[in-house]
């Protein structure tokens, strides 16, 4: 958070006040202010490469009320999600009595066969950047998904892009939204990653049609972002001040996840472990030989004040997921306790890399 270009925010705010725009006193439309909806149009042309009307664009305070709002537009049929992957989905589905699935992913991503037997009328991927295993979806995937949705007429793909910016090594693949012909994916982001979480601005693309059901069945509800947040970030985004700053990010995200590595190499750690990591986002998994359960090893580092999160904590039954894996988040990590973090967690398993001996 340290990070983020407060001055700049600043100036830009005051920018927003001294002009005094009557669009900061008015009712601010239900999809956004046409002037942030077009900045995020022309961003997303620019950086991925995807034609975006703004009319399309809906703007709101957070990934999880656009969620709820798409569970409701979407009608209640079956949902799909990764298994391992992001819990909070599947708790906004069950808020709204709308029934969702679970299927697995490996190397590559969701597995489609495994979806198309599942009945879901949609399902939430995150291809650039899996969490919690940072698996990127290869191409062939992502065309195998847009084919299982071309099947059904109402059946579509959610792309939860988040942390697609921070990619450390190849070029960045287009979204499954621009590899798009037939309007079947919903596309969504959010700026709580890229600048801090408390600007909880985020966006979903929809579809032409499912845009016009959205004006007629849900437009009653208000936007939840307040003009004046949305001219500041509007702004932001059309003065190219996001893409220097993302550009920063990534520098700062890729000299950080070296350091981390390196010192894990260094340690005795790794004569027990090994390193999945794919070149992307803020994390990282560790998968560690132990003898201890995953919830022996939460217990320890406990001891230790140190909080880890493990890879089965991310499996609909944790009982499916691989023992012993932990998941790195290396991101509010401070540079200066990078290796006081290492040596805990070396001390944590150390009855383990004393038995290797």
């Amino acid at each position: 958070m340290s990070r983020f270009p407060a001055s700049v925010w600043a100036k830009l705010m005051r920018q927003v006040l001294s002009e005094q725009s009557p669009e900061l006193l008015k009712t601010v439309p239900y999809n956004g202010l046409f002037i942030l909806r077009k900045a995020i149009s022309d961003y997303l042309r620019r950086v991925r490469g995807m034609q975006v009307k703004p009319s399309q664009i809906i703007i709101g305070a957070g990934t999880e009320y656009l969620y709820s709002r798409l569970l409701q537009l979407l009608g209640g049929s079956a949902v799909a999600m990764e298994d391992p992957g992001y819990k909070k989905f599947g708790a906004i589905a069950d808020s709204l009595k709308i029934p969702w699935v679970h299927i697995p992913i490996d190397g590559k991503g969701i597995q489609t066969k495994a979806l198309a037997e599942s009945g879901a009328g949609a399902v939430h991927v995150s291809p650039a950047n899996h969490f919690p295993t940072g698996i990127v979806m290869p191409r062939q995937r992502r065309r195998e998904l847009l084919e299982w949705a071309y099947e059904e007429r109402e059946r579509y793909i959610i792309e939860d892009d988040y942390d697609s910016e921070l990619r450390y090594r190849g070029k960045i693949l287009p979204t499954i939204y621009a590899m798009d012909r037939q309007q079947r994916v919903i596309y969504m982001n959010t700026f709580s990653k890229s600048l801090v979480p408390s600007i909880r601005i985020s966006y979903m693309v929809l579809p032409d049609p499912l845009m016009e059901r959205y004006r007629r069945t849900l437009s009653f509800y208000s936007c939840t972002v307040s003009s004046f947040e949305q001219c500041t970030l509007a702004k932001f985004i059309s003065e190219g001040y996001l893409e220097r700053h993302v550009n920063r990010q990534k520098t700062y995200y890729k000299d950080k996840r070296d350091k981390v590595i390196a010192a894990l190499g260094r340690s005795r750690l790794m004569e027990i472990a090994r390193i999945c990591e794919h070149h992307t986002g803020t994390h990282f998994l560790l998968k560690v030989r132990t003898a201890m359960s995953d919830e022996e090893i939460r217990e320890k580092a406990e001891e230790k004040d140190m909080h880890l999160e493990l890879l089965s904590g991310y499996f609909h039954a944790p009982e499916h997921g691989t023992s012993g894996t932990i998941v790195i988040n290396y991101a509010s990590i401070e540079p200066d306790k990078i290796d006081q973090a290492v040596s805990t967690l070396e001390k944590i398993f150390e009855a383990d890399i004393e038995k290797k001996d």
